[in-house]
């Protein structure tokens, strides 16, 4: 689907919207951000969130395509102040 991508990074809050919106963003095995146009996020996050309609979506998931897990993803806390 997408060339060099290891790992998906999904949600229904996309920073561009106001309201819930599938979003994905993508990962190489290194880590490393793959740029994605708006229709592959789209896509993406559409078939993994279909994929997986147990999940809670209120919360960010990360995909790993060479196993097929979906697993919560460990958000960092470095920069956000509560």
């Amino acid at each position: 689907m997408i060339p060099g991508a290891a790992t998906f990074r999904v949600t229904l809050h996309d920073p561009a919207q106001a309201w819930p919106h599938p979003h994905a963003r993508a990962y190489d095995t290194a880590g490393k951000p793959i740029t994605l146009n708006r229709t592959q996020a789209i896509t993406a996050a559409r078939w993994i969130i279909r994929t997986y309609p147990e999940a809670t979506w209120g919360d960010v998931y990360d995909f790993d395509l060479a196993t097929a897990c979906l697993t919560r993803a460990v958000m960092a806390a470095a920069g956000r102040g509560r």
